[in-house]
């Protein structure tokens, strides 16, 4: 018997989608004004928060639940090691760390994990649907705003083993609806749903103050030279 979970959560994290794509960062991004220090510092913290969710998937590849929608083709933990390889160097392993937000996203994934695996529906679903649905037109402006070549620093949104995504996302929520859980445990998963969004909303939160210090700097710099040849100009024409 169906469970309508992929129609649940759609429904029941409306609100936190809406607050998500409202956050500062995300409205810059989406906007194109994308700063280089601050996004790589978000694929580092995405680097901590997928390495952790697709070794917890992988420790439950067996589970009744989580079985049903393990797919290691939407694994991103190689390609974010290669875009964090672009941005940080060969030695980018001793350069990174995850933020507070970061590490309180991490334990969440293993604490779930370790009491309650069937709560990790909630994270793929929040995760790689969303990486899928938008992924092309992020990394589009990733690429204008960064002067980023083909094949730069873009990688996490390459799904190179899906061949066609709107019909594997149709397969994915065919999955979840499809998943022998009770009335109750659903509701559980949107609620954790939920909750991984708001640990979304804190990641970018840390990082819209990096942001805007960037910006300030930016428009400091440009507002310093155009000083700097008015003085040069007024002094020529004396």
């Amino acid at each position: 018997m169906s469970c309508n979970l992929a129609t649940k959560l759609r429904e029941g994290t409306k609100k936190s989608h809406s607050m998500a794509e409202n956050m500062g960062f995300v409205k810059c991004f989406l906007k194109g004004v994308v700063e280089k220090n601050s996004y790589r510092k978000l694929v580092s913290d995405f680097y901590f928060v997928y390495s952790a969710m697709e070794e917890e998937m992988e420790r439950h590849k067996h589970h009744p639940i989580v079985s049903n929608i393990y797919f290691p083709e939407l694994n991103r933990k190689a390609t974010l090691e290669q875009d964090l390889q672009y941005y940080f160097g060969n030695n980018w392993r001793s350069e990174v760390a995850p933020t507070e937000s970061a590490k309180t996203y991490v334990q969440r994934i293993r604490d779930i994990s370790n009491n309650e695996p069937e709560l990790l529906v909630a994270h793929s679903y929040t995760r790689y649907l969303g990486d899928l649905s938008g992924g092309q037109i992020l990394k589009n402006i990733a690429k204008r705003a960064m002067n980023l070549g083909e094949g730069e620093g873009t990688a996490f949104y390459e799904f190179e083993e899906i061949s066609d995504e709107k019909a594997f996302k149709a397969e994915y929520r065919q999955a979840m609806d499809d998943l022998d859980i009770s009335d109750e445990m659903a509701d559980k998963i949107v609620d954790e749903a939920n909750a991984a969004f708001g640990m979304n909303m804190k990641l970018f939160q840390e990082l819209e103050g990096n942001l805007i210090k960037a910006i300030g700097q930016m428009l400091f710099n440009t507002l310093t030279r155009r000083r700097s040849r008015g003085s040069t100009e007024l002094a020529t024409a004396d």
